[in-house]
């Protein structure tokens, strides 16, 4: 199987925006469940936000609510994650994650990540 590829990543001062890309062939009508994930220098990697298309479960982590949303275009067989209101605090190399579970509170990555898109915030 082909991994997701992301794209969309950059240098942005705070407060503006900027929509990341994934695109995968395992995004077909609604029986995918994907989310994107992210790792700052020094850190834990972490969930951000995660969407179940067969349920229509989501996640947002706290830190991306209200700021962060996460679409989709199947007939591009493509994910987004249009970023607004960035903060330096958003720093970090962003993983688009092809299979993922939704449970209480959390997400979890199960198979086929992205390389990665480096999303770097000026203060």
């Amino acid at each position: 199987e082909v991994q997701p590829v992301e794209s969309g990543g950059g240098l942005v001062q705070a407060g503006e925006s900027l929509r990341l890309s994934c695109a995968s062939s395992r995004f077909v009508g609604d029986d995918y469940a994907i989310g994107w994930f992210r790792q700052a220098p020094g850190k834990e990697r972490e969930e951000v936000v995660c969407i179940d298309n067969s349920n229509g479960k989501t996640y947002y982590a706290d830190s991306v609510k209200g700021r962060f949303t996460i679409s989709s275009d199947n007939a591009k067989n493509t994910v987004y994650l249009q970023m607004n209101s960035l903060k330096p605090e958003d720093t970090a190399v962003y993983y688009c994650v092809a299979d993922v579970l939704i449970a209480t509170s959390i997400c979890v990555g199960l198979d086929s990540w992205g390389t990665g898109t480096l999303v770097t915030v000026s203060s």
